[in-house]
Parts: C-alpha cells; sequence; structure tokens
C-alpha cells in the first residue's frame, strides 16, 4: 500500500488516499491515533471514487470523528479511471437499453452485469483487508457497509474478518446470491428505501429473508433511491458500535 497524498479534516480525521497496486483507495482514521481501531469497509455503487466521495467522506468522517473508527474505501474494478472491460459496458449498455423500454430486466442482464463485478472486486477487497490491518493502531474487528449489495454478500460469506454488516438494498441480484445469502451468519444492519424506483422491493424483502443471520434487523423508510434519512447514518454507526467495539 502507497500513500499518495494526505489532509486533516475538522473533527480530528486524517485522511489518506493510497494506491494498492493499479487500486486506488482512502483511508481515515481519527487523530491523535488510538492505540487499536476498529475498521469499516466502505462499499460503493460503480460510479467511481470522486463521483461518491461526498456521501463516502461524510460516513467515514462521522464514523472516524464520534466513535474512533478506522474507515476504508476502493475503488470498484471498471469504475472510476480503471480500466472498462468490454462484457461489462455491454451488460451496461443493455440494461439501460431495458430501462428506458420500460422492459423488465432479464436475468441474463444481471448476471452478466454483477456476477463479473463481484469475482474481481471481493479478491480485492481482501487483499485491501490484508494490507490495511497490517498497519500499526488498525487492529479490527472489521464491518462491511454499503456498496454493491452482491459484493457485501459474498464478502461477508467468504471473509471471516468481517464480523458485522451494513447493506443497502438497491441494487439488481442475481439468482445465485439468495443461496450465498442463506450462508451469511453474521449481524446485519439492512436499509431500504421504500420507493426507490430503481429497486424491486419484493427481491429486496425476499432477499433479507434468505439471509441466514440469527441477528438481522431491516430499516424501511419512505422516499426513493437517495433519500435515506440523515438518522439512519447514526442507526447504522451504533450498530457497528455493538458489534466491533
Amino acid at each position: 500500500m502507497h500513500f499518495t497524498s494526505e489532509q486533516r479534516l475538522d473533527g480530528g480525521v486524517l485522511e489518506r488516499e493510497f494506491t494498492l497496486g493499479e487500486i486506488p483507495g482512502i483511508l481515515w482514521t481519527p487523530e491523535p491515533a488510538p492505540a487499536s481501531a476498529p475498521l469499516i469497509l466502505i462499499g460503493h455503487p460503480p460510479l467511481g471514487l470522486r463521483k461518491m466521495y461526498p456521501r463516502l467522506a461524510g460516513g467515514a468522517r462521522y464514523y472516524a470523528a464520534q466513535y474512533g473508527f478506522a474507515a476504508a474505501t476502493i475503488e470498484l474494478p471498471g469504475s472510476g479511471e480503471r480500466p472498462r472491460w468490454a462484457a461489462a459496458e455491454q451488460a451496461r449498455a443493455d440494461l439501460r437499453r431495458a430501462m428506458e423500454a420500460g422492459r423488465p430486466v432479464g436475468d441474463e442482464i444481471v448476471d452478466a452485469l454483477i456476477l463479473p463485478l463481484v469475482e474481481r472486486a471481493v479478491p480485492e477487497w481482501r487483499a485491501a483487508l490484508d494490507s490495511l490491518l497490517s498497519m500499526p493502531g488498525i487492529d479490527g474487528p472489521v464491518g462491511y457497509e454499503g456498496g454493491v449489495i452482491s459484493v457485501g454478500v459474498r464478502l461477508a460469506v467468504v471473509e471471516p474478518r468481517i464480523v458485522a454488516a451494513g447493506f443497502f438494498a438497491g441494487s439488481l441480484v442475481p439468482a445465485t446470491m439468495f443461496e450465498e445469502a442463506r450462508r451469511v451468519t453474521i449481524p446485519l444492519h439492512v436499509l431500504l428505501q421504500w420507493d426507490d424506483e430503481g429497486n424491486d422491493r419484493q427481491a429486496a424483502l425476499n432477499l433479507f429473508d434468505a439471509f441466514g443471520s440469527r441477528e438481522k434487523t431491516l430499516h424501511a423508510n419512505l422516499g426513493g433511491h437517495t433519500g435515506v434519512p440523515q438518522f439512519e447514518l447514526e442507526a447504522g454507526a451504533r450498530f457497528f458500535a455493538r458489534h466491533l467495539k
């Protein structure tokens, strides 16, 4: 991991940009640095770190300043300034055409769009976790929140260092991920925007029901995709405080 820049933010938070091979990322840590800080991995949609920065930084700064957590994110494969791959671009084009025409988004489009992303992204998150946990002052335990929910589901299944997760039920989910969801056993905090125009509400409820966790909580709020109430930030922070401290 190579740090490329750093800045000190209000509230006693150090923000450092880094690269891990070809993967860009950002790490936020409280200052002064604690002897041992839990870590939250913050996922995001494949829109690019720069576009998502205000939302990512807002949550990370809150976690660091109010709870003493470290928080980190990395750029997803094929997004931001990272190289594209033809199959993903074709799947995005097929998705746009289906949505513009008002047609149902078929399983073949969802699989082509999401499954290759999961296969590429999860090993990168695990490599980033290796590097982050080797740093002084970041010892875990580890939580994961947000991003493409299928990436989070796979991480929750294969990564034993992640002990709790907060998911946003607002992205397309391949049918095979429902089987993986049954293998998720860590505590979950799931957000659902009831009027999300791009989300199949019943599919989101079915996925929540499929999770094998004995502790899972669904927070459903009125409003569209970007209308998550501000109080949910505190609710999520308290969830992680229960399980990471």
